[in-house]
């Protein structure tokens, strides 16, 4: 229908970023792009490879993961989205990748230490992973519980979707999150990245202490702060 047609066409936009970006292989991965108003997000369609993917073949969905307009499944990972985007009223995209270096700390189960400006840039925390999903969620509605693992792991820490906008699955992969589909994407891109760098320099320094509290502080407010003057 012509009333999703703008969000399809950003789910369709911000998916081919993922390629482009280095973010997936083959048909791993998805981004979503919300219409709050409507109540229904648009997203890529199950094991579609990225090369055949247009506009019209994103798939629509409700916040409660029925599908409302679309001629193909949607995303394996529908669940978990629409999970996220009926508790948190304040996203707009939601990407989900396999990106090497993710993984391979969501694999491990382990928080990404903040070690360096660069992560300091974006988050002033460590980005946290979400412990395994016990076997009752995951022999229950997998991908749905998905969402709740999320959801749980940032309320235990005592941090909002909007402090943090990423997080690693444990065990899993990465999720993240914004009020666009873009800045998801651009949060995806830079978790990978991060993810690289904090590998690198454990590797080059097992016993490397995290960012000192005074430049998480400068590096995080220049960007973010109210009186940030990085940019135009």
């Amino acid at each position: 229908m012509q009333q999703y047609q703008h969000i399809r066409q950003a789910a369709y936009d911000a998916n081919m970023q993922l390629p482009a970006l280095g973010l997936v292989i083959f048909t791993f991965g998805n981004v979503s792009a919300a219409d709050r108003r409507l109540g229904v997000f648009a997203i890529k369609p199950s094991g579609v490879p990225y090369a055949e993917l247009s506009p019209e073949k994103m798939v629509i969905v409700d916040f409660d993961g029925k599908t409302v307009d679309g001629q193909l499944r949607p995303s394996s990972d529908t669940l978990t989205h629409a999970v996220l985007y009926k508790h948190w009223e304040h996203i707009g995209g939601i990407v989900h990748t396999h990106s090497t270096y993710a993984t391979a700390w969501a694999q491990s189960q382990r928080d990404i230490p903040i070690y360096g400006t660069t992560h300091a840039d974006h988050n002033t925390m460590d980005i946290p992973c979400a412990p395994p999903m016990p076997d009752d969620m995951i022999a229950g509605d997998y991908e749905y519980q998905t969402g709740f693992q999320i959801i749980n792991t940032l309320a235990e820490r005592g941090v909002s979707y909007e402090e943090i906008e990423m997080i690693l699955v444990g065990n899993h992969a990465p999720f993240t999150w914004g009020p666009t589909p873009a800045k998801a994407v651009y949060n995806s891109a830079v978790l990978e990245s991060v993810a690289q760098m904090a590998y690198l320099t454990e590797s080059i320094n097992g016993n490397v202490p995290r960012l000192k509290d005074a430049l998480i502080k400068k590096h995080f407010e220049r960007k973010h702060g109210p009186h940030s003057y990085y940019g135009q």
